[in-house]
């Protein structure tokens, strides 16, 4: 058991008595839980600390591994530069562990380090951990990705492989702020999956049911802006397969950031705890009963791009398709996710095609091959996609944005030859204002410029 104990931790600077000034004592249970769990992490006597942080390096497809013997970081980004922090890599498990991902093809390691200064998400950690220990501690950093939760997992079971397998005696630190989004005055404002990702999170925290938070809403997660989810997914892999004892220490949203601080220490092994492949059986399962569901227009989606991603050839027209689907011509839309986050989408707002099966058929392929936002989809992706096709309206002119509905209409922003499109009933947009605004950014539109609005209504196949 070589991975000795971890812990869930916030990087909110403020909580520094050389930044706050006096405004840390607000958050005084926050920096009490902070002084507490790293007293216990340095009785542990670690060798290597492990730490996830959402601010060191990050890309979407790639966990980045800091490279080099050691590295140092100021706060003169929180005008406090005379507050310095230094750590000492782990260079022989940094680099047994990137072997280890290469062996397994998960993408990390060393490639792409765009600032070598520890971030804050790391240093406030260490600010708090060094005053504690009772002899210096190696460090391994590691920045976050875009990948999915099973991904981040597979990540942390390798690090914990890793610390086994170099007898180290470790420590890993999840370094990750929650909600963003708790108060109205806060920085970031208040929105309503603030408070219920807040009190998610802690509750899955507090009782280390690590599939609950591999498999929270990505909605839900999005529309609390939040920090650290990723950071505490490698987490739990890294105590897979252990009986852990969990422990809440704190949650306070004073500044409208929640902070949270839970610690974790491993029991023993435990196979029923195999979250890994928990998560794994229940993405199939999900992904089975979505299939079971699909109305022939969301199957002629699927089959559409899985024909294309196999073979590179369009699927012809089957011939046992509703009328509808025959003789009807409509713009539609198709839009692709993987793991509850947008892959592609991509759709017309008039019918080009002779029928809406061919319509679906083109768009389809589209969305998976075409959106210039995501790189094609590859054929290994196939069995985790879902599909919506949107089928639209005629659109309609309209003198007035009180001619709107976010939950009924789709709106069309035009000036010239710009123009932005939105569909309905959107997760995150709650309100006509953000409905055009978003429309606009899509058509390069400016805020000011003068547009001509048209709404449609779509009938959604999911």
């Amino acid at each position: 058991m070589a991975i000795v104990a971890a812990m869930a931790v916030p990087h909110p600077p403020i909580i520094l008595p050389e930044i706050g000034r006096g405004e840390e004592k607000k958050i005084a249970k926050t920096a009490a839980a902070y002084r507490e769990v790293m007293r216990r992490a340095a009785d542990l006597e670690p060798d290597t600390v492990v730490i996830t942080s959402p601010h060191a390096t990050m890309y979407s497809d790639y966990f980045h591994i800091s490279p080099g013997k050691q590295a140092r970081g100021d706060f003169s980004a929180f005008r406090c530069p005379e507050v310095e922090i230094e750590a000492e890599y782990d260079v022989a498990f940094a680099k047994a562990l990137a072997d280890a991902c290469a062996e397994e093809d998960l993408p990390a390691g060393f490639l792409g380090e765009r600032e070598p200064a520890l971030d804050h998400g790391t240093m406030i950690p260490l600010y708090f951990l060094q005053s504690a220990l009772k002899k210096p501690v190696k460090v391994v950093r590691i920045g976050l990705s875009g990948l999915s939760a099973d991904v981040h997992y597979r990540l942390g079971r390798l690090i914990q492989d890793t610390a086994e397998k170099l007898g180290r005696r470790t420590v890993f630190i999840a370094s990750g702020d929650l909600s963003h989004k708790l108060k109205e005055d806060g920085p970031y404002g208040f929105a309503k999956e603030g408070p219920v990702f807040d009190e998610a999170v802690t509750e899955d925290l507090g009782k280390a049911d690590f599939l609950s938070l591999l498999t929270i809403s990505p909605d839900l997660a999005e529309g609390a802006a939040e920090c650290g989810l990723r950071s505490f997914w490698i987490m739990a892999g890294a105590l897979d397969c252990q009986r852990v004892h969990a422990e809440l220490l704190a949650h306070e949203g004073t500044f409208g950031v929640g902070y949270g601080v839970a610690y974790f220490t491993p029991e023993g092994e435990d196979d029923a705890r195999d979250i890994g492949r928990q998560l794994i059986d229940a993405e199939t399962q999900a992904i089975a009963k979505v299939r079971e569901q699909e109305d022939a227009y969301v199957r002629l989606a699927r089959e559409s791009l899985e024909t294309f991603a196999r073979s590179h050839t369009m699927l012809p027209v089957p011939k046992d398709l509703p009328e509808d689907l025959q003789d009807r011509r409509a713009g539609c839309f198709v839009s692709i996710k993987k793991d509850g986050r947008l892959r592609g989408c991509i759709g017309t707002l008039a019918p080009g095609r002779r029928n809406l099966a061919e319509e679906i058929i083109c768009n389809a392929v589209s969305a998976g091959m075409h959106d210039p936002r995501f790189p094609q989809v590859t054929p290994d992706e196939l069995p985790k996609l879902v599909y919506d096709v949107d089928v639209l309206s005629e659109p309609e002119p309209i003198d007035s944005p009180k001619e709107l509905d976010v939950k009924r209409y789709g709106v069309i922003v035009q000036n010239g030859e710009r123009r932005g499109v939105l569909l309905p009933d959107l997760a995150g947009v709650d309100s006509v204002e953000q409905q055009i605004a978003i429309a606009r950014r899509k058509g390069n539109i400016g805020a000011k410029e003068k547009v001509t609005l048209w709404r449609f209504e779509v009938t959604r196949h999911v």
